[in-house]
């Protein structure tokens, strides 16, 4: 039986959005938990995994149920939240997607809301799994299950409605194009001071933490790679020339910046890195995020460049002071995420080129994003006041969460998890099959004595 569509639907953008949307889920699952499992020891392997399906279905619940409207719903409290609500009915998946902004603009998509939510869903669920590579190797399971729904709630859609959702910062002016400061500051700085508030790992872990296995590492970075492509690509909404090109100014951006370490790391430090190229890469997909649909190619370059660069100095030259050096940040976050976030953040304030986008504004018009080398010295000032303003937030917020928790349920695990990991978390180890059989204990069998002779 053939059922048409209806009226508003364009069948290429519902495609896109549907696709971008499953890429950026490959990049959680499988993505992250197959790079986590291969770049950290051993032993946690198994629940570096856990940690990331648990996120995944966790905020899928709480984001149909309350988390997407709180991020993209009717604005409440002013401009500071939407209103919380379930998203489930009929209407709510069926209905022509849109966006309500405060000034009663309503920009509407050619799909229907579904695949928004289905989309920005995924956006969700990234984030605190990125934020999770700042804690492996010591917060507590239980722990984690309660903080994952509470920060989503709490913290996630917060920012999301105060920069896409046509909150204050929106109002103010301040852009992120695909989740610079929504998704990676936020994970970074919290991912931060989760690893404070909870405590370093054992001594022993943090002396000896080398990846497992290199390979797996480098399928878990290629996903994410090539997954950016929906990160970026579906954040336009729509199938046209701006996805295309964010497309390409992302991987772009990807290739400089791993290049960029690639140097570095053989200039300054005299010894190539394959894990210190996939921080690179990391870097680069991160810098280019809040920028890719507002900079051109040669500014995709510029965002490559110093999205490395400056990451890789804060990684290799400052973790050993003030304040990294009292945080211990499992797999660097920090740096690859929050700083390399708030670099490509900045840059947009200085590179953007209002040739390459217009893009249905808050203000009630169409507006392009032009930064100071543009004429646009605003934009520059409001982009460090959306940093300042998502970092003291988000740093804030997650220190409450986990102290909050703290009083239910320990935020550490046991000595005896800590010191063997997966093996007594799980009763799992990976690669548990490649452990040497040992040979049967032969079975032993009765002496024989000859029988005594006849007399």
């Amino acid at each position: 039986m053939y059922i048409p569509s209806l009226p508003y639907l364009n069948t290429g953008d519902n495609s896109w959005q549907l696709t971008a949307g499953t890429l950026v889920g490959l990049m959680s699952l499988p993505g992250l938990a197959v790079l986590y499992g291969g770049v950290v020891k051993r032993k946690w392997a198994v629940s570096s995994a856990v940690m990331c399906f648990y996120a995944f279905a966790a905020v899928l619940v709480v984001w149909v149920l309350a988390g997407f409207n709180l991020g993209f719903g009717h604005p409440w409290i002013g401009s500071l939240v939407g209103f919380p609500q379930p998203v489930l009915t009929a209407l709510g998946e069926t209905a022509r997607a849109s966006i309500p902004l405060l000034n009663g603009l309503m920009p509407k998509f050619q799909f229907p809301q579904a695949s928004l939510i289905y989309f920005q869903f995924v956006f969700a669920a990234i984030t605190p799994i990125i934020l999770a590579g700042a804690l492996f190797g010591r917060i507590n399971f239980k722990a984690w299950m309660l903080f994952v729904p509470l920060w989503s709630l709490l913290v996630y859609s917060v920012n999301a409605f105060l920069l896409w959702g046509g909150g204050w910062l929106a109002q103010m002016g301040v852009v992120d194009y695909s989740g610079g400061y929504v998704i990676h500051v936020a994970a970074g700085i919290s991912g931060f001071v989760g690893a404070a508030v909870i405590g370093p790992r054992t001594l022993k872990d943090q002396q000896d933490f080398k990846p497992n296995n290199m390979l797996l590492a480098a399928v878990g970075a290629g996903i994410l790679w090539l997954g950016w492509n929906g990160f970026n690509g579906g954040d336009p909404y729509f199938a046209n020339s701006d996805a295309a090109a964010a497309v390409l100014n992302t991987n772009l951006a990807t290739a400089v910046a791993m290049l960029t370490w690639f140097f570095l790391d053989i200039s300054l430090n005299k010894k190539l890195s394959f894990l210190g190229a996939i921080n690179g890469l990391i870097c680069g997909l991160v810098a280019i995020t809040p920028a890719a649909g507002y900079v051109d190619g040669y500014g995709a370059i510029i965002v490559g460049l110093f999205g490395a660069a400056i990451p890789w100095l804060t990684m290799n030259k400052l973790a050993g002071r003030w304040p990294y050096r009292k945080v211990d940040d499992t797999l660097g976050v920090i740096h690859t995420h929050f700083t390399a976030g708030a670099v490509g953040g900045i840059l947009v304030g200085l590179i953007a080129n209002p040739a390459m986008i217009v893009y249905v504004g808050v203000k009630g018009a169409n507006a392009s994003v032009g930064g100071l080398f543009a004429g646009n010295p605003h934009q520059l000032l409001v982009q460090v006041i959306g940093l300042v303003v998502v970092t003291a937030y988000d740093a804030g917020m997650t220190f409450s969460i986990l102290k909050l928790i703290g009083v239910f349920v320990p935020l550490r695990m046991s000595e005896l998890e800590l010191e063997h990991g997966d093996r007594v978390l799980f009763d799992e180890e990976v690669f548990e099959l490649h452990h040497p059989i040992p040979p049967p204990e032969p079975i032993p069998t009765p002496e024989l004595k000859p029988a005594p002779m006849p007399t």
